[in-house]
């Protein structure tokens, strides 16, 4: 059961049966038998269902993975993961096809209606409309909304997207079913008035709300959808796998399984960094301590739509399996991880939907909180992929323009820094959001303070 719960479809449906429709069942008339059990049972497992907020990230979650996999809606809706208008198979198949209810479709519209996102409300509503049209008559208890609801909302979403006519229309329609409803004839006179005045202009195509801080959307999108991406001829001799001891007696039995996937910027896989054993207690141990990730703003830390994960930071004194990971990412980096030289082990859960869209690593300004541990900043970073994924979840590297599909149990490396201390402008990287499945990472980030001879500055002041 919890296997399937990878399908983001599945896992929406869950979480809203959680939130909204149990407790529909828990008041409704049919259970006024059992009402002071069912009450009693009810209360004591409240605090941990779901709660509105979840729900609606739930629903944001379904729109990300609508834009950045460029995903029908009518497809999703049914189940089917195919981009839209696109002949291209399916990016994730599941074992068993779930699809969305006229309800689900309404409650993801209706999340995007109520923040003034017309371009997302209007193709949601719409597969709502569809939906609730051939069930009407047949009663769902489980249903918090209607056809009468769904047209009325997408008959606004119209409105205030320009289209009057498809507005009138749907206004008309709600009218059949509800003739007594005085707001929406007087809307139905106001848009036949707009019409026929002439004052109504005319609609546009309904352009996606374009994050402000986002420049580079496209070709994140891009990478998020095709893995990958072919080295340039010029790279390709020196792209390498080789077993690696770097000079670390650590290393002597059991060398490194390097993967060199650039040389500018540096980036390297080490295949099987980490096993499947140590990988689940990391997971364990991180638990119980997960919290919604953050980001540096100014000189505070928040959370932000960016950035939808949870994560929790362990010490290397919180197991000995954590400390014997610091060892190996020192032996393979032959850099010094010792207090205050890096950062403790963050681990990453991303779950529906969870992304990270593009972002430096290293400190862009001085006043960033990565200064506070007065050890410099963000020399390499290694992330480990704590686990496997059915789809979705790449490392992209926008600039440089490829990525790095989830490879579970590796460790990606990479330089935020060139050799002069500069931060290197290629290494702006995202994580893709997860179409399927459940992704753990585990992030050291090492500091430039303590490696001078480790990594020592180049003859070329640029390099």
């Amino acid at each position: 059961c919890l296997a399937s719960v990878d399908n983001p479809l599945l896992a929406f449906s869950l979480i809203k049966r959680l939130h909204s429709d149990w407790p529909n069942v828990i008041y409704s008339d049919e259970a006024t038998e059992n009402t002071q059990a069912l009450h009693a049972g009810f209360k004591e497992v409240e605090q941990e269902l779901p709660g509105a907020e979840d729900l609606d990230g739930a629903a944001r979650a379904l729109m990300r993975l609508q834009d950045v996999y460029a995903l029908s809606v009518k497809g999703m809706a049914n189940g089917v993961f195919q981009p839209a208008g696109a002949s291209r198979p399916p990016l994730y198949s599941p074992g068993r096809r779930v699809s969305l209810s006229a309800d689900d479709c309404f409650h993801v519209g209706k999340v995007a209606y109520d923040t003034g996102d017309y371009y997302h409300s209007i193709a949601w509503l719409e597969e709502a409309v569809g939906l609730f049209r051939l069930s009407y008559g047949s009663w769902n208890p489980e249903d918090r909304s209607s056809l009468e609801d769904a047209l009325d909302h997408l008959a606004f979403s119209y409105f205030m997207a320009g289209n009057i006519s498809h507005a009138l229309s749907l206004s008309k329609e709600f009218l059949h079913y509800d003739p007594s409803n005085r707001r929406v004839a007087r809307n139905v006179a106001k848009y036949e008035k707009l019409l026929e005045t002439g004052m109504a202009a005319s609609a546009g195509p309904l352009r996606r709300p374009n994050g402000t801080r986002l420049q580079s959307r496209d070709a994140y999108e891009e990478l998020c959808q095709r893995p990958g991406g072919q080295p340039s001829p010029e790279q390709l001799p020196r792209l390498s796998c080789s077993y690696e001891t770097n000079g670390s007696p650590y290393l002597l039995l059991q060398p490194a399984k390097k993967e060199v996937v650039r040389i500018r910027p540096y980036v390297a896989l080490y295949h099987d960094f980490i096993s499947d054993a140590e990988a689940e207690t990391i997971k364990e141990l991180a638990g119980p301590w997960l919290q919604r990730s953050v980001v540096a703003s100014g000189e505070k830390q928040q959370k932000a739509e960016y950035r939808i994960s949870k994560s929790a930071w362990l010490k290397d004194t919180a197991d000995p399996v954590v400390r014997v990971l610091e060892q190996r990412i020192a032996a393979v980096t032959g850099l010094d991880l010792r207090p205050p030289y890096a950062e403790y082990l963050q681990v990453v859960n991303y779950g529906l939907g969870g992304h990270y869209e593009p972002h430096f690593d290293h400190a862009t300004s001085r006043k960033s909180p990565l200064y506070r541990m007065k050890s410099g900043n963000r020399i390499a970073t290694v992330m480990i992929y704590l686990s496997a994924v059915e789809a979705g979840g790449s490392t992209a590297f926008i600039y440089a323009n490829f990525s790095v599909p989830v490879v579970k149990n590796a460790a990606l490396f990479w330089w935020n820094l060139r050799r002069n201390g500069d931060g290197d402008e290629d290494t702006l990287h995202a994580g893709c959001p997860v179409l399927a499945g459940d992704k753990w990472v585990a992030n050291k980030w090492i500091h430039e303070h303590g490696q001078e001879f480790r990594r020592p500055c180049s003859t070329d002041p640029q390099d």
